[in-house]
C-alpha cells in the first residue's frame, strides 16, 4: 500500500514542469498556446506574432493564438505575462521599447529582467530619419547645421514621452551636442504625420511605417540609422557615413516566457522559432518591412535585455527623460 502511495506520488509531482521538465518538454504542446502583443495590429509584433503562431500550429497541430493586449505602451501585455503559469503556454511579442520602460518609470508591475525569460530575437530593423519638407535640408549634414544655428529653436516628433523614436533622436543629441525641442504624440502615425506636414521638424520612423510613404516621395528621408546602407535605397546613407561617425539604432524584436519556464521548454520554443525565421516564405513576408528574420538563444537574449536596459538608464539620466 505504501509502494502505491508512494507512486502515485511520484508520478502527481513529476506531472509539475518545474519539478519534472524534461517529461513535460516531452508532452508539450498539450494545449493552445497565446502569445499576445501588447501593441495593434499591423505593426511588427503584431506581425512577427502571426507569422510564428500560423508557423508553430502547422508543425505542432496545435493552436497558437495571438491576444492584441494594448496599453501603457505595451506594459500592460508584460504584466499579464508576468503573471502567468511558467509553462510555455503563454508567450509574449515585444519590441525593443520593453527595455525602454525601467528607465524612465521608477515602478512598473514587473520586473522587466527578473520576471521574464528570454526566448529569441525574432527580427531587427534599421530606421528612417525623416526631415519637414519646409526647413529646407536634404542631407543630415545640413540638418545639423541648422540645429547648431538656431539652438533650441527646432523641435523633434516622437511616438511619446519613453518611445524608441524618443531616444533615438535623444541619441542623437548626446552624439553631435544639438539642441532639440521635444514634441511627443500618441504613437508612431501621428508623429509620422505631424513631420511630413511640417508642423515638426524631425523624426526617427521604424523602416516598416515610413518605407512606402518614402518610395512615393510622401517622407523625406535623409538618412537610414543602421551601420550598412539598406538595400531598397541604396543611394540613402546611414547617419554614421552622413555626419555622426558610429550612430547606430536598430529596432529589434522577440519572443518572451514568463520567469521560470522550464529550459527544455524554452530550448524546444527556440529550435522552432528559429527554424521558422530560416524559411524563404517569411523572409518573403518580412522584407517589405525592412526588417531581417534572426534568432539568438535564450541565454542571448536575457543577456540582451540587461545590457538594452543599462543603456537606456544611461540616457534616459543624461537626457533627464521623464515621464509625462
Amino acid at each position: 500500500m505504501k509502494k502505491i502511495k508512494l507512486l502515485f506520488w511520484y508520478v502527481s509531482v513529476c506531472l509539475l514542469p518545474t519539478l519534472c521538465p524534461q517529461a513535460f518538454a516531452q508532452s508539450y504542446p498539450s494545449k493552445p498556446i497565446k502569445i499576445l502583443v501588447g501593441f495593434s495590429p499591423g505593426g511588427v509584433p503584431d506581425i512577427a506574432a502571426r507569422v510564428i503562431s500560423q508557423k508553430l500550429t502547422e508543425k505542432w497541430g496545435q493552436s497558437v493564438i495571438v491576444e492584441n493586449k494594448l496599453g501603457a505602451g505595451s506594459n500592460i501585455a508584460a504584466q499579464a505575462l508576468s503573471t502567468s503559469s511558467p509553462d510555455g503556454y503563454t508567450l509574449l511579442s515585444i519590441s525593443s521599447a520593453h527595455t525602454i520602460a525601467p528607465s524612465i518609470y521608477s515602478k512598473l508591475a514587473f520586473d522587466p529582467q527578473k520576471d521574464f525569460s528570454g526566448v529569441t530575437l525574432t527580427s531587427t530593423g534599421p530606421a528612417f530619419v525623416i526631415v519637414s519638407p519646409q526647413i529646407g535640408v536634404n542631407t543630415m549634414g545640413e540638418f545639423l547645421a541648422l540645429a547648431r544655428a538656431k539652438p533650441g529653436q527646432l523641435n523633434f516628433a516622437s511616438a511619446g514621452t519613453g518611445s524608441g523614436s524618443h531616444f533615438a533622436i535623444e541619441l542623437l543629441k548626446s552624439q553631435t551636442h544639438i539642441d532639440l525641442v521635444h514634441i511627443p504624440f500618441k504613437g508612431i502615425p501621428e508623429a509620422l504625420t505631424e513631420t511630413m506636414a511640417g508642423r515638426t521638424h524631425i523624426f526617427i520612423s521604424p523602416y516598416a511605417t515610413a518605407v512606402q510613404l518614402v518610395k512615393e516621395g510622401k517622407a523625406k528621408a535623409i538618412a537610414v540609422t543602421s551601420l550598412s546602407r539598406v538595400a531598397d535605397f541604396p543611394d540613402l546613407p546611414t547617419v554614421s557615413e552622413a555626419g555622426v561617425p558610429g550612430y547606430k539604432w536598430i529596432f529589434w524584436y522577440a519572443i518572451l516566457a514568463p520567469a521560470k519556464t522550464p529550459k527544455p521548454i524554452l530550448d524546444k520554443l527556440n529550435q522552432e522559432i528559429a527554424n521558422i525565421l530560416k524559411l524563404t516564405d517569411v523572409k518573403n513576408k518580412f522584407q517589405p518591412l525592412g526588417i531581417d528574420p534572426i534568432s539568438n538563444s535564450p541565454e542571448e537574449m536575457d543577456r540582451l535585455i540587461v545590457e538594452e536596459i543599462a543603456n537606456f538608464k544611461k540616457l534616459a539620466s543624461a537626457a533627464q527623460i521623464k515621464p509625462e
